[in-house]
């Protein structure tokens, strides 16, 4: 799946170690059975960072990475205004790709990036709600 843009070329490593953890988050979820249709859909200036499907039930995908917890866990991160925000582009999804047979929510991946050995992810499954569900 392309990005917009070369991550060689990005000057913030913020943004390459964000990168560095979808990819971590997609590993995860394919070794889990589920196949990764989108990965940065975009509505504008908002995007999805990964748009996953397992049989019926598609998952909206928030990912967090972190070096350490010096300012929370990953998944922490995530607060009501991103909440918001991921639920109007999964609309835009739904209408461009949805189908009636389909079940959506909304999970919540946190990527703790390791210096010394594996790194931990946690995936919370269903993580929030929104009216329109």
């Amino acid at each position: 799946m392309p990005l917009k843009s070369d991550p060689s070329t990005w000057t913030d490593p913020r943004h390459v170690r964000g990168l560095y953890g979808e990819q971590v988050a997609i590993r995860y979820l394919t070794f889990a059975g589920w196949s990764v249709t989108h990965h940065r859909f975009r509505m504008g200036r908002l995007e999805l960072d990964l748009v996953a499907r397992r049989e019926r039930t598609v998952a909206f995908v928030e990912v967090k990475t972190r070096r350490d917890s010096a300012f929370g866990l990953p998944i922490e991160a995530v607060t009501w205004s991103k909440r918001r925000d991921i639920a109007r582009v999964a609309q835009a999804w739904i209408d461009r790709h949805g189908r009636p047979e389909y079940t959506y929510r909304f999970d919540v991946i946190g990527v703790m990036l390791s210096n010394t050995g594996p790194h931990r992810v946690q995936h919370v499954e269903d993580a929030f709600r929104v009216g329109w569900r």
